[in-house]
């Protein structure tokens, strides 16, 4: 190891308090099963999670994405066991702490433990009124402005794009399409210049524009 990484590691081993630890997954390890009550708290510092339940004929629903920034999951500090499954979809860091919110400090890491516990029930919310009213070029629209939203708030945005490391078959999971409507769905979206998609990266050329197309109201939280 170089002398500048060696720096770098120990910068980040500096920000980790003594009760907390770094935790390393691979893509579809699990950080969480079904009815078994977790050991600690994960709040994701690189990489993508999701959520999902199966149905009896093996159809599966994503029912949530973690993005970097989000805790893994807020309500396991009141004693909640995981209800559903999470993954890892790529490959992850979290860090690791006890199973209870945070305690009050100079930064008010309480407040942004409850902020992202509320911003996950207004994300809820949204996708209930997406899966049940909006269109399959509204659904997509929806999905792709709220992931690049949530990205630009996790500082991880350039410009107009950012990182899309969903397959169609994760996009279908979430939309309640199948793959085939998807890809004809992303292909309309191209041909009208709503969005770019290569090598894993998406960039939209028009925000407002996309918006629009995803039917969001002025009161929508879709980051």
């Amino acid at each position: 190891m170089t002398l500048g990484g060696l720096n770098r590691g120990r910068s980040m081993l500096s920000q980790i308090a003594p009760d907390e630890y770094l935790a390393f997954f691979r893509p579809h390890d699990f950080l969480a099963r079904e009815s078994e009550k977790p050991d600690g708290l994960l709040q994701i510092l690189e990489g993508w999670a999701c959520k999902y339940r199966l149905l009896s004929d093996g159809r599966r629903q994503i029912t949530a994405l973690f993005l970097p920034g989000d805790f893994c999951e807020p309500q396991w500090a009141l004693g909640r066991a995981p209800t559903q499954p999470i993954v890892a979809l790529t490959n992850l860091r979290a860090r690791k702490t006890p199973c209870q919110a945070p305690p009050s400090g100079p930064v008010d890491a309480q407040s942004v433990f409850w902020k992202n516990f509320a911003d996950g029930c207004d994300r809820q919310a949204n996708w209930l009124v997406t899966l049940g009213r909006r269109t399959a070029i509204e659904r997509l629209a929806h999905l792709l402005f709220e992931l690049f939203e949530r990205m630009r708030h996790a500082g991880l945005a350039y410009g107009q794009q950012c990182a899309l490391p969903l397959t169609q078959m994760d996009i279908a999971d979430l939309t309640g399409l199948t793959p085939v409507h998807v890809n004809r769905t992303l292909q309309t979206m191209r041909s009208r210049g709503l969005i770019e998609l290569q090598s894993k990266w998406l960039r939209i050329p028009d925000v407002r524009a996309l918006r629009e197309v995803a039917a969001i109201a002025g009161t929508d939280a879709a980051g």
